[in-house]
């Protein structure tokens, strides 16, 4: 699965966010650049165990159907699909300073490893291995960049 453990994979992802632009233009979705930068901290910020949601009631009756799916190799994540109300970005962000962020965020899980991935659940998707926490953090951050065409 391809993840964030994965040396090459870092790098191609944290090559593909210095790419974007505050005028990138979005192929789907309400979100600007700096906006969906900023969302894709937020996600990292559970990955690293700094912010630790409780369950959703949705989460607790589906979650662990879906997430095979989302999981699943070679299977992007879909245009428009939902997310966690507490990592909805409203307002305007500067794009430079949550690009700095959010490679922050990437470097510092990886560097941890999976020994110091969070054991806290997914608000949705429920537990997850340190693999699957990787491999979710990739596929989402790859689903935003898709989004402006990087």
């Amino acid at each position: 699965m391809t993840n964030l453990y994965e040396t090459a994979t870092l790098k191609r992802v944290q090559e593909r966010i210095a790419l974007l632009r505050p005028d990138s233009q979005r192929q789907w979705g309400k979100m600007s650049p700096a906006q969906a930068i900023a969302h894709c901290a937020q996600a990292m910020e559970w990955a690293v165990g700094d912010v630790c949601p409780p369950r959703m009631f949705v989460g607790r009756l589906i979650g662990g159907l879906v997430k095979s799916k989302v999981l699943a190799e070679g299977e992007p994540m879909r245009k428009n699909s939902p997310t966690a109300k507490t990592l909805v970005i409203a307002e305007e962000r500067d794009l430079e300073t949550e690009q700095k962020r959010l490679c922050g965020l990437i470097d510092r899980f990886a560097a941890a490893g999976p020994a110091r991935c969070t054991t806290h659940p997914h608000s949705f998707f429920g537990p997850l291995t340190p693999e699957e926490w990787a491999a979710l953090m990739y596929k989402h951050m790859d689903h935003h960049l898709r989004q402006f065409g990087v």
